[in-house]
């Protein structure tokens, strides 16, 4: 075994029976893990799509009755947190359990935080059970596309395509999920609709480990063993970090309202320190290093995708509640089914993108490219609701927007899954998880920024807000398409 292959992941060993059986022309593997992404994916977004509403609408309509700009700003913060926890996640792994037994604890406290959010009420329910979820994510989302990494050798050609197949069990949870907490919550309340999230994740949690043999021995070594020395800091950091917390809470410099922004900034400040640890360390080599800072600028285009992206759950929600027309043969569709539409897209174009991945195998358009291809598409969309802006109150045509999230689609199958296969393959060995961890602030980024940005939309200003969103993200796209050849050279080697 060379150190390249050791670098990248855990090429299959031919005595291995997990890296010799196939499905699809897939490591068996990949059953498993799509398996437990789609279901925690499940409980997360069907748990999501109904958080908004639950914290903005009256009493009277079982909700909470915050304002609705500081209940958008609760779900972009919370979604940042989620991914801001995933070097949580990626540091146990890397340094305490492994990746393999990360995941599976991860599904324990995401189900305890679903089941804190269907039995406790009021703001005791969503603090105890956002924090448990994220928590729970944060060590469940990073080391499950990781573990996939292994799955495959580090110049294998399947590897885009495999992602996509990943990805398309994560939509298909995303599909889902939503459709039954929708329902649920209308017909019975929000609680039940949490709790439907809570019984998904259990059912995940049991497949995976029922089929725990499929994967191996991938993932179950732990790369960089934390010694009890180096632990002590940890524990006193982890301290401080939790009373400086509490004080500015008890200041008022954290509160509900700035949430996200305050979140933001904590994650663009990670992110930095994250990348100058690992540019720094004597355990990353020189290569390892030309590698992480080719990562750089894809992390910068992962952000601005995912704070337009991630408006479905902060404003594309509040839009569906009072701009789109949910009539449906005469009958009125939940408006949180909005969180349904683009994994629709997902689940039948997926397959498309992992055959031609497959079959263009070398010959596929760059990484770099596929990125700006991803944040330009995704600039286009918002220009597209751009031209709804004409169709006053309730009134826009649902079949309008299901068109417009099929172009949110395709600029995702163009980022997200190339994203988390190229992470796994710029990861320096000591740092494989933390890295995943790193590619997912970039998510949360974007996700804590679409709270934010979900303030200055009004129907008023609907033209401005989404022609300035979708002028900005092309924007974007464009300058990754002019430093993809710079990119493409410090990638050293890797498609």
């Amino acid at each position: 075994m060379s150190t390249e292959e050791t670098r990248l992941g855990d090429p299959p060993n031919p005595a291995d029976p997990a890296a010799e059986r196939t499905l699809f022309g897939h490591p068996i593997g990949l059953t498993n893990l799509f398996g437990v992404e789609l279901w925690e994916r499940f409980s997360f977004y069907g748990m999501l799509t109904i958080l908004g509403y639950y914290l903005y609408y009256s009493t009277a309509e079982g909700g909470l009755g915050i304002a609705q700009s500081t209940a958008l700003g609760i779900v972009g913060a919370y979604g940042g947190l989620v991914y801001l926890s995933t070097v949580l996640g990626g540091w146990i792994a890397d340094r305490v359990l492994g990746m393999e037994r990360t995941v599976f604890y991860g599904g324990v406290v995401v189900v305890a935080g679903h089941l804190a959010l269907a039995v406790l009420p009021g703001m005791t329910g969503v603090g105890v059970g956002l924090v448990l979820v994220a928590l729970g994510s944060g060590g469940l989302k990073a080391n499950a596309s990781s573990l996939l990494g292994t799955l495959y050798a580090p110049t294998d050609a399947r590897v885009d395509g495999g992602f996509t197949l990943f990805y398309l069990g994560i939509n298909i949870g995303a599909f889902c999920g939503p459709l039954l907490t929708g329902l649920l919550q209308r017909e019975w309340g929000f609680h039940v609709g949490f709790g439907a999230a809570a019984i998904g994740m259990a059912l995940g949690l049991a497949q995976y480990v029922f089929f725990r043999r499929n994967l191996g021995d991938h993932g179950r070594t732990v790369p960089n063993p934390i010694t009890r020395r180096e632990l002590n800091p940890v524990l006193l950091g982890v301290a401080v970090a939790a009373v400086v917390v509490a004080a500015a809470v008890a200041a008022e410099l954290i509160t509900l309202e700035n949430l996200s922004d305050v979140t933001t900034g904590v994650i663009v400040i990670a992110s930095i320190v994250y990348f100058a640890v690992m540019l720094r360390s004597p355990k990353v080599s020189g290569l390892e290093r030309t590698r992480v800072v080719a990562f750089i600028p894809l992390f910068l285009a992962n952000a601005v995708f995912w704070s337009l992206f991630q408006q479905m759950f902060t404003m594309l929600a509040v839009y569906s509640d009072e701009r789109i027309d949910w009539r449906i043969f005469g009958w009125e569709a939940p408006a949180s089914w909005i969180g349904s539409v683009e994994p629709v897209w997902i689940i039948a174009l997926s397959p498309l993108f992992a055959l031609l991945w497959t079959k263009l195998g070398n010959r596929a358009p760059s990484t770099p490219i596929k990125f700006a291809l991803g944040v330009i598409g995704m600039g286009i969309a918002f220009w597209l609701f751009a031209l709804l802006s004409g169709f006053d109150g309730k009134t826009v045509p649902v079949l309008a927007v299901f068109a417009i999230l099929g172009g949110f689609a395709i600029s995702e199958l163009l980022l997200s899954p190339i994203g988390l296969a190229v992470t796994t393959h710029l990861a320096p060995a000591a740092f494989r998880s933390q890295m995943m961890a790193l590619y997912f602030f970039s998510v949360g980024i974007g996700t804590s920024m679409a709270g934010t940005l979900a303030r200055y939309y009004s129907p008023d200003s609907e033209t401005a807000y989404f022609g300035f969103s979708g002028g900005a993200a092309i924007v974007a796209g464009l300058v990754v398409v002019a430093c993809a050849p710079w990119i493409k050279r410090h990638m050293q080697g890797v498609h």
